[in-house]
């Protein structure tokens, strides 16, 4: 790895000017019945679900919705809740909002249209500090809560390659190479955080894990060259990858060595859901759902309508699913 670029970790210092003008959310009655992206418990007794038009919605039973008012009318496509009452939610325009009642409000952090790129996951540490990642390699951190936030692009999620032509392309061009850092890096689809360990699963076969909170990266050994969509631990010690055309792959080791999965379906796999009895759900486009009690072996069935199933949580009982067309309550077995 060259180690130039391997350390550097550009840091661009400037505060972006991040809070444009966003419109308010139109309230719509069949918002429910709408594309939505996420959904997460953020109680015993509270869901939160997102997706298009920026449309936010709460619910006390995984039956009923009700629409929340959102600065703004990008879609939304992750939520994460620090605790109950603490949270923020990312999506298209690199919009970020922020709530501190447990979503009933949000306030606008960031709003960046022109900047093209969507953000895809956040994640806070503490109350202070968080990323937001996204398309191209884009990367927000926050150290205030998000009030402010800085991009930064970790070149040492690039291959070696790559690597060599951005060191040559800033001896050259270096008003091109900063052009070009922008959009070489792959896609950052999936963060997630266990026992210190940061994971980031992307584009291109990317599974990465940082030990700093993200300020700088250890990439795993490549198992496939498709897009990977979600990563996490299940049972402590299991780590769980799922991608495009049925790729999903487990790993004892915490990504030191990993095994693929046996999957009768080429569906893409969106979201790896883990119920409070430890079954284990992966749910994918085409209504597919993946069912294990191990994380090693899955059970494969499809629901009738065959939409793509976004992100699940479980909530009494039940898994509650965001899809294509709302929020659906499937049967567990």
């Amino acid at each position: 790895m060259n180690k130039t670029i391997s350390a550097c970790l550009i840091a661009i210092s400037l505060v972006l000017s991040s809070v444009g003008v966003a419109n308010e959310s139109q309230m719509q009655p069949l918002a429910s019945k709408s594309l939505l992206l996420d959904v997460v418990k953020i109680n015993d007794t509270t869901l939160l679900a997102a997706g298009e038009r920026g449309h936010i919605l709460m619910s006390t039973d995984g039956i009923t919705w009700q629409q929340k008012s959102v600065p703004t009318q990008s879609t939304i496509t992750k939520l994460f809740f620090l605790d109950e009452m603490t949270g923020w939610a990312v999506g298209h325009d690199a919009v970020i909002l922020h709530t501190q009642d447990g979503g009933q409000s949000w306030q606008l952090q960031s709003f960046q249209p022109k900047l093209q790129r969507p953000l895809l996951d956040v994640i806070f540490f503490d109350k202070n500090h968080g990323i937001a990642v996204g398309a191209y390699g884009f990367m927000q951190r926050t150290n205030d809560g998000g009030k402010t936030w800085q991009a930064e692009y970790h070149l040492e999620l690039l291959n070696e390659d790559d690597q060599l032509y951005l060191e040559d392309l800033k001896q050259e061009d270096p008003e091109f190479y900063q052009i070009e850092i922008g959009s070489i890096l792959p896609h950052f689809n999936a963060l997630y955080l266990h026992q210190g360990q940061l994971f980031l699963a992307g584009e291109k076969g990317l599974l990465a894990k940082s030990l700093d909170q993200g300020k700088s990266w250890q990439l795993l050994d490549e198992i496939y060259i498709g897009s990977f969509f979600d990563i996490r631990v299940i049972n402590d010690s299991l780590l769980l990858a799922s991608g495009l055309r049925g790729n999903l792959f487990f790993s004892e080791d915490l990504g030191e060595q990993w095994q693929q999965v046996d999957v009768d379906s080429i569906a893409l796999l969106n979201n790896i859901v883990v119920a409070d009895n430890g079954r284990v759900f992966v749910l994918g486009n085409a209504g597919v759902v993946l069912t294990s009690d191990d994380g090693k072996t899955f059970r494969l069935r499809t629901e009738e309508d065959g939409k793509a199933l976004m992100s699940g949580v479980w909530f009494d009982n039940k898994l509650v699913v965001a899809s294509e067309v709302g929020i659906k309550a499937l049967d567990n077995q």
